[in-house]
């Protein structure tokens, strides 16, 4: 049965969205199915999407949203060809429109002292502002979860995307104009309200932003291709390094920007730049490749990688802000055809 907790928004009752560095009981991921998203490749991805969850399966669970057991034996061949134990992996029949369960999975907030340590936050969901109908399946994900395990839900009743926003898990949230000041999401919200509400429901004190995304991303700008939390107060940023690109002054312009934030505590953020990896097209079209897009696994973090000679330092700098943990870089020029890569693709649920 889907809860709900009326007249308290999740901030007022103490619940808070972990940042992605904290302890993670799993991640949630939506099998990729969908060939419109993948156009005459889908095939192709299987092997780095089955290496992701191999690599993921060393420090947590992993959940699979599924819409069949159809589906599922599918998904346990591909494991089973990757050398994965299709037993250690959980499957829920929660059928999906598409795979980015960044995006329409289910944000959860913890408060450890409250009767229901865990909640669960169902913001709408309109396939990037309605660009890849129909998103009905995606957008009912979190609810399904929520009656699942019993947890209260809430339905704050706006367009809110997970990989359009950051976290350091101690009140700052870090978001982009681009895509969440888009009329395409809420139109009906300027930005101090629209602050309001992301306060309210992911438990958090400070709205930073930047500008701009990336060249072909079709999200309209998220963050996690371009800025990510590594610790409290330390992000990691691309930067391109070749002027004639066109991602160039794009990428400056958040760096200026990101220059002149203040933590909540008054402190400056410390910014690592990592570079863009070489550009890379299919069919004409610029794809938004991005080291940015990796996944903070309990005991990895996830790079995704593009065969060129920007990978190895790229990988070398994220491992030196995870001096804990493993950095694993998987191909991803098959997967970013569709135009996302790991981050996009997972959904962490916290420990509590």
């Amino acid at each position: 049965m889907s809860m709900s907790i009326n007249g308290a928004t999740p901030r007022e009752l103490g619940y808070y969205f972990p940042a992605e560095f904290a302890p993670h009981e799993a991640t949630w991921l939506s099998w990729p199915h969908k060939e419109a998203s993948w156009p005459g490749k889908i095939q192709s991805i299987f092997p780095s999407y089955a290496a992701f969850i191999k690599e993921l399966l060393r420090g947590e669970a992993v959940r699979i949203n599924v819409a069949d057991k159809s589906m599922q034996e599918i998904a346990v061949q591909q494991l089973e060809r990757a050398g994965v134990d299709p037993a250690a992996v959980a499957f829920f029949f929660n059928p999906t429109n598409d795979a980015w369960c960044r995006d329409h999975g289910p944000a959860f907030l913890i408060n450890p002292t409250a009767t229901h340590p865990k909640v669960i936050v169902d913001w709408g969901y309109n396939a990037w502002g309605n660009k890849y109908p129909p998103c009905d399946l995606d957008d009912v994900i979190p609810t399904r979860i929520a009656q699942h395990y019993g947890i209260p839900v809430y339905h704050p009743g706006i367009v809110m995307e997970g990989g359009s926003v950051e976290f350091n898990g101690q009140g700052t949230l870090l978001t982009s104009t681009a895509c969440l000041l888009n009329p395409n999401r809420n139109p009906h919200l300027n930005q101090e309200q629209l602050e309001g509400m992301l306060c309210d429901y992911y438990g958090v004190e400070q709205i930073l932003w930047v500008d701009e995304g990336i060249v072909g991303d079709d999200t309209d700008g998220h963050i996690d291709d371009t800025v990510r939390f590594v610790n409290d107060d330390t992000v990691l940023t691309v930067v391109e390094t070749n002027r004639a690109d066109e991602n160039y002054s794009l990428l400056q312009h958040n760096l200026q920007q990101l220059k002149s934030m203040r933590l909540l505590n008054g402190k400056q953020l410390n910014i690592v730049e990592v570079p863009m990896p070489a550009p890379l097209h299919y069919e004409g079209q610029r794809l938004p490749c991005s080291y940015a897009n990796f996944y903070i696994a309990n005991k990895s973090v996830i790079v995704p990688v593009f065969n060129c000679k920007q990978d190895e330092s790229a990988l070398q700098l994220i491992q030196d802000c995870f001096p804990t943990r493993n950095v694993v870089g998987i191909d991803s020029t098959d997967i970013i055809w569709g135009l996302g890569s790991f981050h996009c693709l997972s959904q962490q649920e916290p420990a509590c």
